[in-house]
């Protein structure tokens, strides 16, 4: 018996809705395979630059230790040998993107790209509240950070370092690390790494650290704050 014409059409009408089903749904599930890899990646390159702004925080800490004092560190008349040119001028990263030294320097110390007045980075603000004392940054290292590994490991990330006079000062001179021994913020600097890699990925790490009583004094071996000469006060990531 031969199959009506309306159920010949029915069942083909059933077919195309099939195979439009079983597509949407493989695209779909591509879609979101796609997205997920993507979202991976995104994830993993953040983690990425969060390791590498703590790299070149553990660098400049290595230099912390060994400076006689931090004043030229403060000033900006001292600076880290993990540096790939003068303290200014625009950086090329891999993917082609660009850094501006002197803009980020400016954004630190005033926020906005262009030049800091005194008055300017005096002024208290919410990010800078504590006015005469507020920290005029310093860019005491910048370079790629193949620069730490030498060169036997390939990596996409710039890292900037940035020094100040710690904030928690009462003498209003950010451009010298208090000698007083009644003021708060003596024997402490303010330090901040920044790493900035492929796609806008960016991470950035604040600490202030102090030089350990009796550097150089303890006969234990395996007092690491006093071989180093650097003792982490505070930590933290900054979003």
């Amino acid at each position: 018996m031969t199959p009506h014409r309306s159920e010949r059409g029915f069942a083909l009408v059933l077919a195309l809705t099939a195979i439009m089903f079983i597509t949407a749904l493989g695209v779909g599930l591509m879609l979101t395979t796609s997205s997920e890899t993507i979202i991976a990646g995104f994830f993993v390159t953040s983690e990425a630059s969060r390791y590498a702004a703590e790299a070149a925080l553990e660098r400049v800490l290595a230099d912390l230790s060994v400076a006689p004092d931090w004043n030229g560190l403060v000033d900006g008349s001292i600076r880290s040998t993990f540096v790939d040119g003068a303290p200014g001028g625009v950086r090329t990263l891999s993917d082609g993107s660009t850094i501006d030294l002197g803009q980020l320097l400016n954004m630190a110390n005033c926020q906005k790209a262009t030049g800091c007045s005194i008055a300017e980075m005096n002024r208290a603000t919410a990010d800078r509240p504590w006015g005469g004392n507020n920290p005029r940054w310093q860019l005491v290292a910048h370079a790629p950070l193949d620069a730490l590994s030498n060169a036997t490991m390939s990596s996409p990330f710039y890292a900037v370092v940035l020094v100040g006079d710690d904030p928690s000062e009462t003498d209003n001179d950010p451009t010298r690390d208090g000698s007083d021994q009644d003021n708060p913020g003596s024997g402490i600097v303010a330090i901040r790494a920044e790493a900035f890699g492929p796609r806008g990925a960016f991470r950035a790490i604040e600490v202030t650290v102090a030089r350990p009583a009796g550097v150089g004094q303890s006969g234990d071996y395996n007092d690491r704050a006093r071989q180093i000469g650097v003792r982490i006060l505070s930590w933290r990531e900054v979003r």
